[in-house]
């Protein structure tokens, strides 16, 4: 991802902390993390969030999708002795519509993005809005998609290693690198 197209959208994802009337410091802005999954379709696919905690036993995050925006399939295996990320989302502003193992969707309210369909193998949905919260288990595989207008979500979990999670697509990289 060229720094122009970064910049733009750590832009645009300060304008729906405030749509969600989150508040964060300077410091935090400037450490918004863009991640395009190494994919160059930021808007179909990738992903904005600010890390506030994140220590050897807790995290604690937002997540901005823009809309439409997907987060591609993926898990968080267990790490030696450290066992998967169990993780809860909880929708603060838009919809955001979450995908698990379980019983499929026969209509689902989202498909996944074009030419990536073979990637999404999961199909129980949950529809997330203001207020809602669902709970992600340790090593379980799941995506997630925003509605119309966007999605701000909290994460709150176990500690974090994204870069160590496990993507259904072999050519995304999760911690892409940014050109300049």
């Amino acid at each position: 991802m060229d720094k122009g197209t970064y910049l733009k959208a750590r832009n645009r994802a300060l304008e729906y902390f405030s749509k969600a009337g989150i508040i964060l410091t300077d410091k935090e802005k400037e450490n918004i993390e863009v991640a395009d999954f190494g994919l160059n379709r930021l808007e179909e696919i990738g992903l904005q969030l600010v890390t506030y905690i994140n220590t050897k036993r807790v995290c604690a995050k937002e997540l901005i999708l823009f809309p439409e925006q997907t987060c591609p399939e993926h898990q968080h295996p267990s790490l030696g002795d450290l066992p998967g990320k169990e993780e809860t989302f909880r929708c603060r502003w838009g919809k955001v519509y979450l995908y698990v193992p379980g019983e499929a969707e026969t209509n689902p309210s989202c498909i996944p993005p074009a030419g990536n369909e073979r990637y999404y193998t999961v199909w129980h949905e949950i529809e997330l809005n203001p207020g809602e919260q669902y709970t992600i288990y340790p090593e379980t595989l799941h995506w997630f998609k925003a509605g119309k207008e966007g999605a701000v979500i909290s994460e709150f979990s176990t500690r974090s290693v994204d870069e160590k999670d496990i993507f259904t697509n072999p050519d995304i990289n999760r911690i892409p690198d940014l050109e300049e």
